[in-house]
């Protein structure tokens, strides 16, 4: 058995429409298509998903046709690019060449393009469970290697006709250089890094990037078919293989790259978050040690001057100059001490009240706050300069191994 794929835009009557491909016509008269089979038909587009034939006589059930989905997708898609280019036209005086989105959809070379996949013949074919499937994970593939440029708009499988085939439409698009979006295939290729299948001569009807995505389209299917015990004859793909294992390759370099930076950006996180614990736990026992440092301060320097005064006098009071008798004299010694000690004890307990408010939650948090964005800024600063000896240290070693040009030296003439 074939698999085949046929690919293309329009015909002896003009550009294709889907009009067939989701039997939007009276099935009863046509001569190929069995009537009753068409409603085992299977339809899918990009805004709705799966419907049947079921589906669309359910009046609760919003129905589009294939030319509807189509229209929808390019008015929200590309209208944009169709009133700017306009207006670039009317700016110029170029009139004549404004198109409308309607012109898009029929223009043979900004439509969408119509793929056929078939495997076998009427003779012999594979079951329609068998071909859904293996299209099915075609389109997956499709959509994750392509789906950046190349969206799938619409396709049926048909088992109305004689052998059971899938009818899919698709366009290929990408920013222009006013960066708007807009239909255009060669460019969406070239964005999607396909390569011409002789790069080393002029792009061309017979090199192109189309043909190189036809032939990796072909081989992706053929992987497929093996991988479901089909064995088909299969012609050369003109560098689909390679293309594939080129691509793969960078795929896998890329996830090796992206783990190696994911693993390094975690053991950073947890230096950071290690960095930020011990500003936590400094913060804390540096409060801590500042509350005891004020206290004991304040425990110094409160009425010290009281107290120094106080200490005079006993003095002078006791000074045998003094002509009071002694035990007067003891007495008023004995009155200052208690004086003194009475002093003491008043400021033992306002330090005590003092300590106590420092070590408030809400209190010690805001001071905390202050110490760890001062060793914050610290450490950020000490990053920094690291930051630019390590850039000076690598430029050297660069220059040194010839990797960059050494740095030019400018000589001031004085």
């Amino acid at each position: 058995m074939k698999l085949t794929r046929h690919n293309g835009r329009s015909g002896k009557h003009g550009t294709y429409n889907p009009r067939h491909n989701d039997r939007r016509f009276d099935v009863e008269n046509s001569e190929h298509i069995d009537a009753e089979r068409a409603r085992q038909n299977v339809y899918w587009d990009c805004y709705r998903g799966f419907t049947t034939h079921e589906f669309r006589e359910n009046p609760e059930q919003p129905d589009f046709s294939f030319e509807e989905i189509e229209r929808m997708y390019y008015y929200e898609h590309y209208s944009d690019h169709v009133e700017a280019q306009n207006a670039r036209n009317e700016k110029t005086r170029h009139t004549e060449r404004n198109r409308t989105v309607e012109d898009l959809l029929k223009n043979n070379k900004t439509c969408p393009e119509e793929s056929i996949y078939q495997i076998g013949t009427l003779e012999e074919s594979v079951p329609p469970e068998t071909l859904f499937r293996i299209v099915n994970e075609f389109y997956e593939e499709f959509e994750r290697r392509f789906g950046s440029h190349i969206h799938i708009l619409d396709w049926a499988l048909h088992l109305d006709e004689g052998t059971p085939h899938i009818h899919e439409r698709h366009v290929f698009d990408c920013e222009n250089r006013y960066g708007e979006l807009c239909p255009q295939q060669e460019k969406a290729l070239e964005e999607l890094g396909i390569p011409l299948p002789n790069p080393d001569k002029p792009k061309g009807r017979h090199n192109n990037r189309k043909q190189t995505f036809d032939a990796v389209c072909r081989t992706i299917l053929f992987d497929i078919t093996k991988r479901h015990g089909l064995h088909l004859d299969q012609e050369p793909s003109y560098g689909g293989r390679e293309y594939l294992e080129k691509q793969d390759y960078i795929l896998m370099k890329q996830k090796e790259q992206l783990a190696a930076q994911e693993q390094k950006l975690e053991e950073l996180t947890l230096k950071i978050e290690d960095v930020e614990t011990l500003l936590d736990d400094v913060s804390d026992v540096a409060y801590d040690k500042a509350v005891e440092v004020v206290t004991d301060t304040v425990r110094q320097e409160t009425h010290k001057e009281d107290i120094r005064l106080i200490e005079e006098t006993k003095t002078w009071v006791l000074s045998p100059e003094r002509k009071a008798p002694k035990k007067e004299r003891d007495y008023a010694a004995a009155r200052l001490d208690g004086v003194i000690t009475k002093i003491k004890r008043v400021m033992q307990n306002a330090l005590a009240k003092i300590q106590k408010s420092l070590l408030q939650p809400e209190v010690k948090k805001a001071g905390k706050e202050q110490i760890k964005e001062k060793a914050r800024e610290s450490i950020l600063e000490k990053l920094a300069k690291g930051k630019v000896d390590a850039d000076r240290d690598n430029r050297e070693r660069w220059e040194r191994e010839g990797r960059i040009a050494p740095k030019k030296k400018h000589d001031m003439e004085l």
